[in-house]
């Protein structure tokens, strides 16, 4: 491996798992691990083999199926655990042992209960344990970044004499910040890896504070050259550094860091979908990368802006990734994103039905946010009112028991008037406030509201067909108010 190699160790299915509500079954395991493969992440963290029978199956299981990846399982500095975590991962075409101990004073003094003198003994016995079954061994210094930095050192070095190849520097709590890890890693580097290129220097950080990327993207400048993280950023607490999101920012941001990396881009959705499905833990809408809003456009100044050139608003593209660009019809869209969706339907609009549509588009979207295809096509097929003689400016309506009022407020040709009706129901009584402000005896022969959408919000298409006394007329109308909506078709219908 090159120095300018970079490591991606995942944790999904050890730090991943712990998880409060997380427990995978050794088949989901490895569905999750073959998918690991398929991105190429590079060392697959199977789990903690000594912690129950259930996960020692787990971790054979993908020992013995997943060849493209090395697979480690952990272990504490006691050699049950180490000879358990061998035992399980020995079958694999690579292995990897990985044991950790604590060494702040404050894990040191109420966790292990130990002094420093018998955690370095720990470390060295297990390290040279674990080296005597496995050539590639990782050590741990369990809360490094509150531990006292001459003992880490000393402990670190402990671990390299021994045969521990990889020195990882847990951020355990998230409780650094990348100055400051900065400065602990370069010190690591200086005093424990030194000219010794069979060392690697490796980060797990975690995401107390929200800096477990920017944390580990910073190790990279002090000569790390592994960083451990989880798919989702799931784990303990607030979760691990997110896989995917130091996947591509390596990837975009070579300029910054200039370190070779070996995953597949293109799986980093599919890998996403998969840990949410199997762990139950959803991807929040505007997570990095894998989020449902990740590539979606919504405000009208950013649509334009990526519809002339779509580097204005995307610093990597959808498809590395495996995602899809979207532009997202709703309040915020401009007159851009709406003709660009228009085009994707093969619909050309005169500039009067254009100018309608898209005003009744706002004002749907104002009530309910995204519109759907299905909505879209309902939208522009209604007839313009701009220029209709007869618009509704407001329709109120109130129903209890058999009683039913309605006051409906029209602009006719210029002049605004208002009516207020009885009727068997709240449709009836402000299609009779119409009439009669209408002077109209025009009657209703059909009425019919279809939903095109679910939900609490849904948006409804009401058709209705009048016969005026000489013809009959359709109106139709699209809104998520089905007594505004039912004025409108009706007018619709009238003002035909």
């Amino acid at each position: 491996m090159s120095s300018d190699q970079l490591i991606i160790f995942d944790t999904t299915l050890r730090d991943g798992e712990q998880s409060p509500g997380i427990a995978l079954t050794p088949s989901e395991k490895l569905l999750i691990a073959q998918q690991l493969e398929k991105l190429k992440v590079d060392v697959i963290e199977a789990g903690f083999a000594a912690s129950s029978p259930g996960d020692w199956d787990g971790v054979n299981l993908i020992a013995n199926n997943v060849k493209g990846s090395t697979i480690a399982s952990l272990a504490r500095c006691v050699a049950d655990d180490i000879e358990q975590a061998w035992e399980a991962i020995k079958v694999a075409d690579r292995s990897r042992i990985h044991v950790f101990t604590s060494t702040s004073d404050i894990h040191m003094e109420h966790m292990l209960r130990k002094t420093k003198e018998e955690v370095l003994k720990d470390a060295r016995e297990s390290v040279k344990y674990a080296k005597k079954l496995c050539d590639d061994v990782e050590f741990s210094a369990q809360d490094a970044t509150r531990t006292d930095k001459d003992f880490l050192i000393e402990i670190l070095k402990v671990a390299v004499e021994e045969g521990a190849t990889t020195i990882n520097v847990p951020d355990t709590v998230g409780y650094a910040t990348p100055s400051d890890y900065l400065e602990l890693l370069k010190g690591v580097y200086d005093d424990v890896k030194g000219k010794n290129e069979d060392i690697i220097i490796s980060t797990h950080c975690h995401n107390d504070l929200g800096l477990a990327v920017a944390n580990s993207l910073t190790a990279i400048t002090a000569g790390a050259r592994q960083i451990e993280g989880a798919i989702n950023g799931i784990g303990e607490r607030a979760g691990n550094t997110s896989t995917e999101e130091i996947i591509m920012a390596v990837k975009t941001r070579q300029d910054q860091y200039g370190v070779d990396i070996n995953a597949e881009t293109t799986e980093i959705l599919e890998t996403s979908r998969l840990v949410s499905k199997l762990t139950g833990y959803p991807v929040q809408y505007n997570k990095a990368v894998v989020g449902k809003n990740a590539f979606s456009h919504e405000s009208g100044i950013h649509q334009h802006g990526y519809l002339r050139n779509k580097l204005t608003y995307e610093i990597m593209t959808p498809d590395s990734v495996g995602q899809e660009a979207k532009i997202v019809l709703g309040k915020h869209s401009g007159r851009a994103g709406f003709k660009d969706a228009l085009d994707k339907l093969n619909i050309e609009l005169d500039e009067e039905s254009f100018n309608s549509s898209f005003e009744t588009l706002k004002k749907i979207a104002d009530r309910k946010g995204e519109i759907v295809e299905s909505e879209l096509l309902a939208i522009v097929g209604q007839v313009s009112t701009d220029s209709a003689p007869v618009k509704l400016i407001s329709v109120s309506v109130n129903s209890k028991d058999a009683y039913a009022s309605a006051t409906v407020t029209l602009n006719v040709e210029g002049e605004e008037k208002t009516e207020s009706s009885e009727g068997d129901g709240m449709i009836d009584a402000a299609f009779t406030a119409v009439k009669t402000i209408l002077n109209s005896d025009a009657r209703l022969i059909d009425y019919k509201v279809d939903s095109i959408t679910k939900g609490s919000d849904s948006t409804a298409e009401i058709v209705t067909i009048v016969n005026d006394g000489h013809n009959l007329k359709q109106g139709r109308a699209v809104s998520t108010d089905v007594v505004q909506g039912s004025v409108e078709s009706f007018l619709n219908a009238l003002n035909k």
